[in-house]
């Protein structure tokens, strides 16, 4: 299958290089990388002048094709018609070396698949058990394997608040688990949401699909808008053979202050583009959740060493639940 690379990027001139020279190295190439650069400095520019790596075309994109959905459209735009598949790929991100072909190979498996995301594995670690394993409050447990369950989830469960959904599937409440609770089985896996920055979709999905510029600049949940409007047409998978390392690269990303506010409005926006109208007790459970983490964040304040940072997030988050109350987001 021919199949094109698209990799947006923001001010990350040293990740960028990083995830090329892993692209170099894999066992299938892709026909063609897009770049689309919207730095507001040639810094990038410069590492394709000094460094060069074949089927690559780069762009840099003015104000107006700025920010990370308008970036995607604009690289969709660009894509060779006789291509098969697009792939996306964060900045800050180093494939292992068959990323590419265990990918691709989902698509032949599942020929009614409409998208493919690859695997985060260096972000947790799991622990494999034997039998009927019984997790401890603490502990996450999914398909014989068991990982530590962060604070928050203990908390959420305690108050009969955790998703009642696999990982990968949003419950009506929203607020579910990220496919980065599929623990590293090398199985594939049938969910409603990618991660952006690791996904793939066929070139045809864009015939009726984009990606929503509801989701300004750093596009906090934008994937999980995007991939849940076309998981109700068909089915997505991920694929953890398809295992790549994210470094989350500090560089191009918003103060804190915004940040916490699109947690909250962002998963406002996602929760409702999924329950269009939530019952009661959905409705009850996403404000619960979100002022949960909301008071969560700022008891970080105590434990945390950037105290100045967590706190402008929970203020962030306080302001962005707040301001629902007269000014909920519109859909695009």
């Amino acid at each position: 299958m021919k199949f094109s690379l698209i990799i947006c990027t923001y001010m990350r001139p040293e990740p960028l290089l990083k995830l090329l020279e892993s692209v170099k190295k894999q066992s299938l190439y892709p026909d063609e990388i897009l770049i689309i650069d919207g730095s507001t400095n040639n810094l990038t520019e410069v590492v394709f002048n000094e460094n060069r790596f074949k089927n690559l075309n780069y762009f840099l994109v003015s104000d107006e094709n700025r920010g990370l959905t308008k970036q995607r459209n604009f690289g969709i735009s660009k894509v060779n018609a006789n291509n098969e598949v697009v792939c996306f790929l964060d900045d800050d991100t180093v494939l292992e070396t068959d990323y590419f072909e265990n990918l691709l190979e989902t698509y032949k498996l599942f020929p009614n698949a409409l998208g493919v995301g690859g695997y985060i594995f260096n972000e947790m670690q799991w622990i494999k058990v034997e039998g009927n394993y019984f997790p401890k409050i603490n502990e996450f447990y999914f398909d014989g394997w068991k990982r530590k369950d962060g604070s928050r989830f203990v908390l959420r469960k305690k108050l009969k608040l955790d998703s009642n959904c696999a990982p990968g599937f949003s419950p009506g409440f929203s607020h579910g688990r990220s496919v980065g609770f599929l623990p590293p089985t090398n199985k594939i896996y049938q969910v409603q949401q990618l991660m952006g920055g690791v996904s793939s979709f066929r070139k045809s999905v864009f015939e009726k699909f984009s990606f929503s510029t509801y989701f300004e600049g750093y596009g906090l949940y934008e994937d999980a808008d995007f991939t849940l409007r076309v998981s109700k047409t068909a089915n997505l998978y991920l694929n953890t053979a398809a295992k790549l390392s994210h470094f989350h690269a500090k560089s191009g990303r918003p103060n804190k202050y915004k940040y916490g506010k699109m947690v909250v409005r962002n998963g406002w926006y996602v929760w409702r583009v999924k329950n269009s109208k939530p019952n009661l007790e959905d409705r009850f459970k996403w404000n619960a959740i979100t002022v949960l983490l909301i008071l969560i964040r700022f008891t970080n304040i105590i434990t945390e060493k950037n105290k100045k940072g967590v706190f402008t997030e929970a203020v962030g988050r306080t302001v962005g639940w707040c301001s629902l109350l007269f000014n909920k987001p519109k859909q695009k």
